[in-house]
């Protein structure tokens, strides 16, 4: 494993302002006392469970994306 990469690299890193406060909108509708900058005093399970909603929220918007698009049919 190559050592300079990083698993929390964005895969478009013009994202990355959005995906922030992407992060902070999910944290309040969950009650997650989710603040900029120090945050160590969450449990696991509040970071994890931002993480969670995040990605399924974002699931979500795919699948809603892709029921709209024309022509897509799933394994094609």
């Amino acid at each position: 494993m190559n050592n300079n990469t990083s698993s929390n690299r964005k895969a478009v890193p013009e994202a990355r302002a959005a995906l922030d406060q992407f992060k902070y909108e999910v944290a309040g509708e969950i009650g997650v006392p989710l603040k900029q900058g120090y945050n160590g005093d969450l449990t696991s399970a509040q970071n994890g469970s931002v993480g969670g909603y995040m990605v399924k929220k974002m699931i979500e918007a795919q699948e809603r994306q892709m029921a709209g698009s024309s022509g897509y049919k799933p394994g094609n």
